[in-house]
């Protein structure tokens, strides 16, 4: 279902960015696609500081916003700490000079600049008046139906939820009987017997994209054998690229995707298109919902993860958020990789991504815009 939410100007328009977003950004610079009067989302980009190359930030930017199906026009806001500098001319607002030169791209494009707005912690103006003067900001977005709070900025939601010291040690154990069984083919220990969390793990592991599916049935609620057979999965790229695979499409695509890996490692036999483009973010856009299933999955785990298993599922976490447009949230997670392994192969790669500005193709067709 599509939400409309009408404004008359600009105030109203700010009131309701934080709604478009998903939340309330902080230095950032947030961009609204638009056909027509209508807009369908927002997306969000760090601000150009002294490190970047302004000419390529805003080719990068008007790029971004050109690539959204059927856009004619474009709205920015920038929200800053930054002050509003007095001179003898009057006000001059943070990022002027960046600003219009975006525009100008932007009118380059052949995009009509709709609005461009400056958020600071004294208020708000215009770029585009002439004698930009500071408003009273309203800092309370309207509600909208589905939206959820949006008090929270960018990087909200990112934290790892709560891992019990106890819960942390069940899944570790188990992780560790798991592997052991799992290097010995699943032939018993010397003794003859095996805990049996580990024959479950086994008995889950014996067909995988069934596996992967089930466990989108509880992502916050797995038994220890379960997470710890995930976490065994997620560490080997073969399975790994299964569940992204699968969780991005479906079950019948989680057996293409295993089918042809298994293929890959006995023969060399390529990899077909359409499962290789779904890591890159091409093809039919994922469900949004199944893919924030999996990424609540896949948070849980990492939290109860040993800590040097924890880049696999961080890892995962990172393209998932990357799949959904949050771009932020995949560097948050991708930081925490890095703390623990610098040469965490994936995480490099994901990382080069999203550097170079890189989203998912899904993600700028109407209805998906990002808010990164």
């Amino acid at each position: 279902m599509t939400t409309l939410l009408r404004a008359s100007g600009s105030a109203e328009f700010l009131s309701i960015v934080p709604s478009l977003a998903g939340f309330t950004p902080t230095e950032s610079l947030v961009l609204l696609p638009f056909r027509g009067t209508r807009t369908y989302g927002a997306m969000r980009l760090d601000l150009p500081r002294d490190d970047v190359e302004l000419e390529d930030y805003a080719d990068a930017a008007v790029g971004l916003v050109a690539r959204v199906e059927r856009t004619d026009a474009v709205a920015l806001v920038v929200y800053t700490d930054d002050a509003v500098q007095q001179t003898r001319d009057g006000l001059v607002l943070p990022f002027a000079v960046e600003v219009d030169e975006l525009l100008g791209r932007a009118e380059d494009a052949g995009l009509r600049i709709v609005d461009a707005l400056c958020v600071t912690s004294d208020g708000w103006s215009s770029y585009l008046d002439g004698d930009p003067q500071l408003r009273a900001l309203d800092r309370a977005a309207p509600e909208v139906p589905g939206v959820g709070d949006v008090s929270g900025d960018q990087l909200s939601g990112a934290v790892l939820p709560a891992a019990g010291f106890a819960d942390s040690e069940r899944v570790g154990r188990a992780l560790r009987d798991v592997t052991d069984l799992l290097a010995r083919g699943g032939e018993p220990g010397p003794t003859g017997t095996e805990n049996p969390q580990a024959i479950a793990a086994l008995v889950l592991l014996e067909d995988i994209p069934a596996f992967f599916e089930a466990v989108l049935a509880s992502p916050d609620d797995l038994p220890p054998f379960a997470t710890a057979a995930l976490l065994w999965c997620l560490e080997r790229p073969l399975f790994r690229d299964v569940a992204l695979t699968q969780w991005a499409s479906d079950v019948r695509g989680g057996e293409r995707t295993l089918e042809a890996q298994l293929s890959f490692a006995d023969t060399g036999s390529t990899v077909p298109d359409d499962l290789g483009d779904v890591f890159l973010g091409r093809g039919p856009t994922p469900d949004p919902e199944r893919l924030a299933v999996a990424l609540s999955l896949v948070r849980t785990a990492a939290s109860l993860a040993p800590r040097a298993t924890r880049p696999a599922p961080l890892t995962a976490a990172a393209w998932l958020s990357w799949a959904l447009g949050r771009s932020s949230h995949a560097a948050q997670y991708l930081d925490l990789v890095r703390a623990i392994d610098p040469d965490y192969g994936l995480a490099a790669l994901l990382e080069t991504m999203i550097n170079a500005a890189m989203l998912p193709e899904w993600a700028f067709r109407r209805g998906a815009t990002p808010a990164t």
